[in-house]
């Protein structure tokens, strides 16, 4: 029986660049999150995805979260190390952590930082993407990185995600960085 409430995917990939652009071009009007929860994906790991992601395995998802675990959308964003995949629409909740569905935009990065390089080769560039990504929607949205959250902080999980390689306090520092970089400070549209 097919899971009606599915809310479609955007199913577009972008470099840095092109999705701050991306990001700049939606109205923010419905839905407005407080805080970015950040993901690993854990399986399937870099050295699965030896080529990174692609829209075949943007689809599959698609299945499993649909199908499988018959949930109304997945997390908002796939980040490999090529590109930042759009997968539920920002400007709508995700689903991805179970206390801060409706209060956080999720970010799934491919690979398995319990056990995966988080600070070189692939995983630095897994990084790089995800710091951007992060940077750009704190930026639009006027979130302060600092509000920055992992999956394992949500009290209703189990998940050890995103990894003991990824450092919060690292990730808050780098994004807060990028913002001031890009932007000199300033938040919001």
């Amino acid at each position: 029986m097919p899971n009606t409430n599915w809310k479609p995917i955007v199913g577009l990939s972008f470099t840095p660049d092109e999705f701050d652009n991306y990001c700049h071009s939606l109205q923010w009007n419905a839905w407005r999150p407080s805080f970015i929860a950040l993901h690993n994906t854990g399986s399937p790991s870099l050295a699965d995805r030896p080529n990174g992601l692609t829209p075949q395995h943007i689809q599959n998802l698609v299945g499993y979260y649909r199908d499988q675990q018959k949930w109304s959308a997945g997390p908002h964003l796939f980040i490999d190390d090529h590109k930042i995949w759009v997968f539920t629409p920002l400007t709508m909740s995700g689903v991805h952590s179970p206390s801060w569905n409706k209060l956080a935009i999720g970010i799934e990065m491919l690979g398995n930082y319990e056990t995966e390089s988080f600070n070189s080769g692939r995983g630095l560039q897994v990084r790089k993407n995800a710091v951007s990504a992060m940077a750009s929607v704190s930026a639009i949205l006027g979130l302060d990185p600092s509000t920055i959250r992992l999956h394992k902080e949500d009290p209703k999980t189990t998940h050890a995600c995103p990894g003991k390689n990824v450092s919060k306090q690292e990730m808050i520092a780098e994004v807060s960085a990028m913002i001031e970089m890009r932007h000199g400070g300033g938040h919001g549209v």
